[in-house]
């Protein structure tokens, strides 16, 4: 199927300049011809064109000049060479030069159709591949690392100063807490973000295959070997190689790991000559490798080379004030354009949940309210068992009670949630609610303030 597109068309043969420009408009394509190289550079400048097609010899600017000019200007712009068959020396040339491909005189009009046709094709993969790294980019982009309590404030700060580095980082956390949206925001805020960003969960792959799959093998290096292949480390040749879950790798591939890091040289299996790689390593572990360490499970040099920059990722019940923010955000995301008012019950029992899945859950947690949801606001009536069942039971009354969950509790979620009560028991009157819990009008303020607290519309935030 033709790719429609306009031409910019060469030849100082106006026989043959003619005859082209004919096939190429009765195919469907806008033509512009030119009888020079002179000529062509003016027209490049006063439009775009995704193709140039251009005769080799012309007198004033050849061929050749032309497409190194085109290269320099234009980068995007493909050039097809023109050349008789006594030329083809000249079209090999200028196919190292940087052309996309060349056709040759006399002119097969099939040919220089499917030609035409590729490489307008090959444009469009290209403008696509530029706008999914854009996208990414903006996906993985430093802001997208929510938060506003002081350990995410610091870890932000980290990220951006690393990511101008090509220093080896090791991402702790807990399962959820975010590893590889860190990695991520660190490859694409770095000088390599226009090369690859390779991943490989050490966990998934079986011992006696991620040998191969990290450094490559040669045909015949082991039964099921049938071809030669290239490991993460050479797709990742330039750019960045995420190694997640580190800590699962055996101790004897931690050893040519660390061969590898030293040296920037890759052996694959089954051969002997290494071959140097240029890659930034980032690794990423649930496990306390130090601890492993210790108990011999991980190499020591190992985590030592590794571990030349840390990032320690916080669990989110470390996170005091993220969860109003992760919630806005990842409601947001899930439902654009949707208007969703997230009522402060169910706030409070994400505040007084202990997340044992981190911001993963949260997220799951939310997509799984919104599909259920019924009418344009998020209710306590939505919130999934395990937030009921692992929330704090706050009740305040007559014979006021706390019922603790036997998982624990965030200390602070507890007492936002009592404030709250208090509030709620007294018509959210201050005065009333400060007496109501025995302390001075000034110290319930300062709850008020440092949750975040405020009354629901038309509650009078009374005095």
């Amino acid at each position: 199927m033709k790719v429609p597109g306009r031409i910019l068309l060469i030849d100082d043969d106006e026989s043959f300049r003619s005859i082209l420009e004919y096939n190429l408009e009765q195919a469907g394509y806008q033509v512009t011809s030119v009888s020079d190289g002179k000529k062509g550079l003016k027209k490049l400048e006063k439009g775009s064109f995704p193709v140039v097609i251009t005769d080799i010899k012309m007198p004033r600017i050849d061929g050749l000049e032309v497409l190194r000019k085109v290269k320099e200007r234009y980068p995007e712009t493909l050039v097809i060479m023109i050349t008789a068959y006594g030329s083809i020396e000249m079209a090999v040339e200028a196919m190292r030069e940087g052309a996309y491909d060349y056709i040759t005189k006399p002119l097969n009009r099939d040919a220089l159709l499917m030609t035409l046709e590729k490489a307008l094709q090959f444009r469009q993969i290209k403008e696509e591949n530029l706008r999914l790294k854009q996208e990414l980019g903006e996906r993985f982009h430093i802001d997208q690392i929510v938060g506003a309590s002081p350990p995410m404030k610091a870890l932000v700060q980290q990220v951006e100063r690393v990511a101008e580095t090509d220093a080896t980082v090791l991402i702790t956390g807990e399962t959820g807490t975010g590893k590889e949206l860190v990695a991520r925001a660190i490859h694409y805020h770095s000088r390599r973000k226009d090369n690859p960003l390779v991943t490989l969960n050490c966990a998934s792959i079986p011992r006696d295959l991620l040998e191969s799959e990290l450094f490559g093998h040669v045909k015949g290096a082991f039964t099921g070997a049938s071809r030669d292949r290239k490991g993460r480390f050479h797709a990742a040749n330039g750019g960045t190689l995420l190694l997640d879950e580190i800590g699962n790798m055996d101790l004897a591939l931690q050893g040519k790991l660390l061969r590898v890091l030293e040296d920037q040289q890759v052996t694959r299996v089954g051969e002997e000559e290494p071959l140097r790689v240029d890659v930034r390593v980032l690794s990423a572990t649930n496990r306390d490798l130090q601890a492993a360490v210790k108990s011999g499970e991980f190499r020591e040099d190992l985590y030592y080379r590794l571990n030349v920059i840390p990032l320690k990722i916080p669990p989110l019940r470390e996170r005091e004030g993220d969860i109003t923010l992760l919630v806005d955000h990842f409601v947001r995301a899930i439902a654009p354009g949707r208007s969703i008012k997230v009522e402060p019950e169910v706030l409070g029992a994400f505040e007084s949940y202990h997340w044992p899945g981190n911001v993963r859950e949260l997220e799951n947690i939310i997509e799984r309210m919104l599909i259920f949801q019924i009418g344009d606001a998020l209710s306590p009536e939505a919130l999934p068992q395990e937030i009921l069942k692992g929330r704090l039971k706050v009740q305040l009354g007559g014979q006021g009670f706390i019922q603790l969950p036997p998982e624990g509790l965030s200390l602070e979620g507890l007492e936002r949630e009592v404030v709250v009560k208090a509030l709620e028991i007294n018509g959210w009157n201050q005065v009333r609610a400060a007496k109501f819990l025995g302390v001075p009008r000034h110290i319930l303020l300062y709850r008020i303030e440092k949750y975040g607290i405020r009354p629901p519309d038309g509650k009078a935030d009374a005095e």
